[in-house]
């Protein structure tokens, strides 16, 4: 049976069940038009619906239902109050009925959840005790004020008084008019003559000690409950009161005729019924992800320093400035508009032609009828972030640009200094160079959006977004196109260089790409992806922030880069590496993570006000990983220095420290439990992965060495030994016929392929093959394979993680099962985005692509496996 707040999202689906999303600007075009459901109203509450969080605030009586009742009477609130009811059940969505009714009564009438906040009184009663907390001069006041009135109009024909807490009511409804004009009169001399505040709401003459107070109870309610924006609606004199407070995103709305400062109306409750719907479910569309843009279908631009996300629409959805890990200056892709973005469409609204990189570059051309847009990020000195947007064509284009400064938590003002918007008031400047454009900038009081249009046969339009220039020179229109060659020929003499193999190098040359655009060229470091808080499950909390450089992942990177003949990035990588282990205390005190720059991390955060991408909350700036213990740290770069000497011939004497370094830290910790590959966040395990890592760190110094002439420390090959033999005794369970997650554990991992693939196992080994087809039968799911099926500790669930299912196929090819090998691959060639990049990973049951997006590791495995499966072309 569901739940009755389960049940009143049900409810409230069926309202508008019959109008999907894209059938609802044609429903409100329609006749229902006529109830004060127009376009204009519709475009509102799209925006409202992607507030990071939302109150919904009405009156009972006359908003909720038709018309109001007397005390006890028990309304019938149908399918607003069903509307509502499913609202307040959405995350970070709030609603409230503030009712002139006394707070006792509203609770009894309404017999709503307690997930709707109710307040009574007109506002001025939020609690229970209310009632009983009156002074006795308060009730002395209203037992002659109840006593004047039931001697002055409680004998009229259809009138009925109430006491209240704080005044005294008189129910005017059943009355003829006249009497209602006679009593109206008499009751607002009495309040004069008492000095009580005379409220008319609606049938519902009020004679109050308090002033009406729903403006005050709005704002207490926003304040209170954090939330981004408000909707208020109403029928009475004192529901004006609170929608004269709205301001910026937030949304007023009159039921029924009378004066209003609200900037819409609807008829009757019954439309507003209709209202609610509506916003039910583009909140919830919005929340769940229901209209999100797949993450797969995000393209990066990069340009060795910064990178930017855009939306298949050309909306740069998100960036972050100056370093990796800087806050953000447009972040919609977790949190909508009002996270910051920069966009551009078509003034005549028509649907993408199509979105592409140009030809081995990271420069992305999106393209309508009569609008195409370029964009770039361009070479800039380090601390300076410069994107270029160029949009030609024949038609006419909108531009919105809305930065959001430090996840839209920093207040700004923007000022248009003749051909240059100016944000002011923020650490860095930031200036938009757009000749020949007129925006219009309009605020919120605490950001500024700046909006035009542009006529493209004029010619195109180059705007140049450049953050961190202290002295900017003007930009030069005229030599954009010089500038943009410039950068596609040193992308392109890059890729010209690679050895590239036959089996999709159009995907590896992209692949290639994406890995060179997240090395951080002025430091050497590598980021594991551009993103923040991306989910591994929609609605979940696995949302993690990838923006900085691991030390396993980054080696593992510019490894792949090696493989294909670029050299440079895994030398200024070892180089970073090796300025981090000046400061250490030694080298098995390295860190699993640092900031590009090599600093430690701070402490993980969250960012409240952000709902993340398709409401997965939260949205976590800095990761706690940096304080675990992972020894498998180690394997990968000592992997990476015995692969770049391979490529070379030579070894460099910093290289070869750097590799005595890593075995030193093995020698003195590699007996110790760990964290793992996997950062579970609970006690420490003696991983499989981490000692066939540390095994790895050993057996590639020791061929180093041999290779290279070096003397390798006498006690590396007896470790090595000692490590080799303890993973294949410990390691293997029985009961599951496999190698597993840790020693005294029977839980299957993907990571430990490596036992196999790093060389430690003979290949064919029964072991081994058995350890194949138990990752294959636990963990494989069609396209995708998951780390792992265990409780690690943390809520919800995850995807399966590409970069798993490119060393199941690695394993494939090891132990011979090549057509299985080849078909794995085809598949997981199928999940790449329309642009060619991959995201962490994908959910097979809801064929839902997940994760920090692009991610290195599913680049770089998937560059693997390619070159891989070359060799056995003829085996397909």
């Amino acid at each position: 049976m569901p739940t009755p707040l389960n049940q009143s999202v049900a409810e409230s689906a069926l309202l508008t069940r019959s109008l999907p999303l894209d059938m609802l600007r044609a429903f409100i075009q329609s006749d229902a038009a006529d109830n004060g459901l127009t376009p204009a109203l519709l475009a509102e509450l799209k925006v409202l619906a992607r507030v990071p969080s939302l109150l919904v605030a009405c009156n009972y009586g006359g908003t909720l239902c038709e018309a109001e009742g007397v005390s006890t009477e028990i309304l019938p609130l149908g399918n607003a109050a069903i509307a509502l009811r499913a609202l307040a059940a959405l995350p970070n969505t709030h609603a409230a009925i503030i009712s002139g009714r006394s707070l006792r009564d509203l609770a009894a009438v309404s017999r709503l959840p307690v997930e709707v906040h109710l307040i009574g009184s007109h506002g001025a009663e939020t609690d229970m005790g209310f009632a009983h907390a009156q002074s006795l001069a308060t009730e002395s006041v209203l037992l002659k004020v109840n006593a004047a009135l039931n001697e002055a109009v409680g004998f009229q024909e259809g009138i009925w008084i109430e006491r209240k807490p704080v005044a005294v009511s008189v129910h005017t409804r059943p009355a003829p008019p006249e009497v209602v004009e006679s009593v109206t009169e008499t009751a607002r001399e009495i309040a004069r003559l008492h000095g009580l505040f005379f409220i008319v709401d609606g049938s519902v003459l009020d004679l109050s000690v308090v002033e009406p107070s729903k403006a005050e109870a709005l704002e207490s309610l926003r304040s209170r409950l954090g939330a981004s924006a408000a909707m208020c609606a109403g029928d009475a004199y004192s529901d004006e009161l609170a929608i004269a407070t709205l301001r910026g995103p937030d949304l007023g709305l009159r039921v029924g005729p009378g004066e209003t400062a609200a900037a819409h109306r609807v008829r009757d409750p019954e439309a507003f019924a209709r209202v609610l719907a509506l916003l039910f479910e583009l909140r919830r569309a919005w929340l769940f992800g229901e209209d999100a843009v797949g993450l797969e279908r995000h393209s990066m631009i990069g340009n060795g320093s910064s990178t930017a996300l855009l939306t298949p629409d050309a909306k740069i959805c998100w960036m972050s400035h100056p370093l990796p890990d800087s806050g953000s200056l447009f972040a919609h892709i977790l949190g909508g508009d009002a996270a910051g973005h920069f966009s551009v469409e078509p003034v005549k609204a028509s649907q993408v032609l199509g979105q592409r990189y140009v030809d081995s570059t990271m420069i992305v051309e999106t393209r309508w009828a009569d609008v195409t847009v370029t964009d770039y990020l361009e070479p800039a000195p380090d601390g300076i972030t410069s994107l270029v947007r160029v949009l030609s064509g024949h038609g006419a284009a909108r531009i919105t640009f809305a930065p959001r400064p430090d996840y839209a938590n920093a207040p700004f003002s923007m000022e248009s200094r003749g051909e240059e918007l100016h944000v002011v008031g923020t650490s860095d400047p930031i200036i938009l160079f757009a000749p020949g454009v007129s925006f219009s900038i309009a605020s919120d009081g605490i950001h500024a959006t700046a909006t035009a249009s542009v006529n493209l046969q004029d010619g195109p339009v180059v705007l140049n977004l450049r953050c961190g220039d202290t002295d900017p020179q003007p930009a030069d229109p005229d030599g954009e196109t010089e500038r943009r060659a410039g950068v596609a020929l040193q992308s392109r003499q890059w890729v010209q260089d690679l050895a590239l193999p036959s089996v999709k190098p159009s995907l590896v040359r992209r692949s290639a790409l994406v890995l060179r655009a997240l090395v951080h060229e002025p430091t050497g470091a590598v980021l594991a992806a551009p993103t923040t808080s991306l989910p591994e499950g929609i609605g979940g909390t696995r949302n993690w922030d990838y923006r900085y450089c691991w030390l396993r992942d980054g080696s593992m990177t510019v490894n792949a880069l090696v493989d294909l003949g670029s050299t440079a990035e895994a030398a200024g990588f070892l180089d970073w590496l090796g300025r981090i282990l000046e400061h250490a205390p030694g080298p098995e005190w390295l860190h699993p993570l640092y900031s590009v720059t090599g600093a430690p991390l701070s402490t993980e955060a969250v960012v409240d006000s952000l709902p993340g991408y398709a409401g997965s909350r939260p949205v976590r700036i800095g990761n706690a990983a940096d304080h675990q213990v992972q020894l498998d740290v180690f394997g990968p770069v000592a992997e990476l220095i015995h692969a770049l000497s391979g490529r070379e011939g030579s070894l460099e004497d910093a290289h070869w420290e750097l590799m005595v370094q890593m075995a030193s830290a093995v020698l003195a910790r590699w007996h110790e439990p760990d964290h793992g590959i996997w950062e579970a966040r609970r006690a420490a395990r003696h991983h499989v992965y981490s000692k066939v890592m540390c095994w790895v760190t050993l057996d590639r110094a020791l061929r180093t060495a041999a290779r290279h002439g070096r003397r390798p420390d006498p006690a590396w090959a007896p470790a090595a030994a000692t490590i080799r033999d303890e993973v294949l005794r410990e390691g293997w369970d029985e009961s599951a016929r496999s190698y597993t997650v840790a020693y005294d554990s029977p839980d299957l991992d993907a990571a430990v392929l490596h036992i196999g693939l790093s060389g430690l196992l003979d290949v064919t080994d029964q072991r081994f093959l058995d350890t194949v087809t138990a990752v294959e039968r636990e963990l494989r799911v069609g396209p995708t394979v998951f780390r792992y099926r265990y409780d690690d500790g943390l809520p919800g669930l995850e995807g399966g993680f590409h970069i798993c299912t490119t060393w199941l196929i690695e394993a494939y090819v090891a132990v011979g099962r090549i057509d299985e090998a080849w078909d794995l691959f085809d598949q997981l060639v199928n999940l790449f985005g329309p642009t060619g990049l991959l995201p962490e990973e994908y959910d097979p049951g809801t064929e839902t692509h997940l994760g920090n997006h692009p991610q290195a590791y599913s680049h770089l495995g998937f560059i693997r496996c390619a070159r891989l499966l070359d060799a056995h072309q003829g085996r397909r």
